[in-house]
């Protein structure tokens, strides 16, 4: 099998196209994996979570950064042997070697970004019209969500510079929105006024059992977790990747799931279990109830807008990457790995996101009774979880592939428990998904598949015409 090294240099290029620039370091690759993972998730599903599995809902949070930690070591191994920029997609293609497998790696991926992206595009419109206190309806909703993926689509073209550097102002807003809840929590706690028996009571609906509900539970929880494979799409813009990556993946992962396991645990130990799950903002309720009158709670919904932004940011950041370096690889059409030629971005990438981001806003938005942000966030930790499957199968398989230089170990066990416990989180009898991520996960694809065969018939009309 083909052995893969690093780029040589900042400056190196692909044919005729110049190589991305090398801008990150330790400290912003480390605010770029924390403000990936946090973000619309905990902002948004901490009541539906606890609305499973009742006052533990700490729990399926753990089990996901479990998961997470698990499948992040996997990806350590193989980010390391493999600094490139196309992330999951080049990995399974370098194990399997099935190009029709690759590319539904690569839009999986891809469309888990654009999903993602546009349940927090969603979100911020949302929280837009609750801060200033709008009364709008469906149709101005979708209209700011779309405004707001045009802004983004801006920064992304600007630099990655510029948007890491946008990254760092949003992830230290919703990192202070965050642990103005837990302090406001505690305090309250610390006052005698909270009920931690909730915090180990399950209080599941009565048709599944204790164990169903915390997968059903750990499979919604996981939306919030995701973000740390993001990173990897970026590996050609970071500085010595091979150094950097494992000890600052694993630090962010671990203040990431030390965070959601203390939201949790004081927002059911302050609010009710039914109170919390209701709620569409769960978090202001909670300072709410901890401090009334106090002024974060009206700035909550503001700090939630900064959140979700930041997810949007990131993941689209991730799309634009991935599409690029499956283009520059060869398996998607060269003219996606096109680098604007003074901005050193991948232009041709980004307009594609975020034009497939904009039609998936509005085919989900047209029917005004679908929760978008459970919905589409649903459908983004299904797809992922499918994909991290297959990146822990390749490990075992491309320990035959030797690189040069030193690189991440993730052991043979553990690459093992990875690929199933993601495997019976995908499932339906035992995640308990709703239909309708799983239908639109089946468009998504199926428009991938549909995409591969016009790819494959224009590169055979190519070679046909040489």
């Amino acid at each position: 099998m083909a052995q893969t090294s690093p780029p040589s240099s900042p400056d190196t290029s692909s044919g005729d196209q110049p190589g991305l620039k090398q801008v990150m370091g330790p400290g912003l690759l480390l605010l770029f994996i924390i403000g990936d993972i946090l973000g619309t998730g905990i902002y948004a599903l901490t009541g539906q979570v606890a609305g499973e599995v009742g006052g533990a809902a700490w729990l399926p949070f753990a089990v996901a950064f479990v998961v997470a930690l698990i499948t992040a070591c996997s990806y350590l191994e193989l980010v390391t042997k493999y600094p490139q920029a196309a992330g999951a997609a080049l990995y399974v293609h370098k194990a399997f070697g099935t190009h029709i497998v690759t590319f539904l790696v690569c839009f999986a991926v891809m469309c888990s970004g654009i999903t993602s992206a546009s349940a927090a595009s969603r979100a911020f419109a949302a929280n837009l019209s609750t801060g200033f206190g709008l009364d709008v309806g469906n149709g101005v909703i979708l209209m700011i969500a779309l405004g707001f993926m045009l802004l983004v689509l801006a920064v992304n073209l600007r630099g990655v510079g510029e948007s890491v550097k946008i990254n760092v102002v949003l992830t230290a807003i919703e990192l202070s929105g965050l642990l103005l809840v837990i302090v406001i929590s505690l305090y309250f706690i610390s006052g005698g006024n909270a009920d931690f028996s909730r915090v180990v009571a399950f209080e599941t609906p009565e048709d599944k059992s204790v164990f169903l509900a915390v997968s059903a539970a750990t499979s919604l929880a996981f939306f919030a977790m995701v973000g740390f494979e993001d990173s990897v799409n970026m590996a050609e813009e970071t500085k010595n990747p091979a150094r950097i990556f494992p000890r600052i993946m694993l630090t962010g992962l671990g203040i990431t799931g030390l965070i959601y396991v203390l939201v949790s645990i004081c927002a059911v130990a302050v609010v009710p279990v039914g109170e919390l799950a209701a709620s569409e903002t769960p978090l202001s309720l909670v300072v709410q109830t901890a401090a009334p009158g106090f002024p974060i709670s009206d700035l909550l919904p503001f700090i939630s807008m900064f959140a979700v932004a930041n997810s949007a940011l990131i993941n689209m950041l991730m799309a634009s990457r991935l599409l690029y370096g499956m283009g520059k690889q060869g398996v998607l059409p060269s003219f996606l790995a096109k680098v604007h030629p003074r901005r050193r971005t991948p232009q041709a990438a980004i307009l594609f996101t975020t034009a497939l981001a904009g039609g998936l806003i509005v085919f989900v938005s047209l029917d005004p009774k679908n929760p978008v942000v459970s919905l589409l966030g649903g459908t983004t930790s299904l797809l992922l979880l499918a994909v991290f499957a297959l990146v822990n199968l390749s490990v075992l398989v491309l320990r035959k592939d030797r690189v040069t230089g030193e690189h991440f170990n993730a052991g043979r066990i553990l690459p093992v428990i990875g690929s199933i416990t993601c495997l019976y989180l995908v499932l339906p009898w035992s995640s308990g998904r709703p239909a309708g991520q799983y239908q639109i996960a089946g468009i998504l694809l199926a428009i991938g598949l549909v995409l591969w065969v016009v790819t494959w018939y224009v590169h055979q009309r190519e070679n046909a015409n040489r």
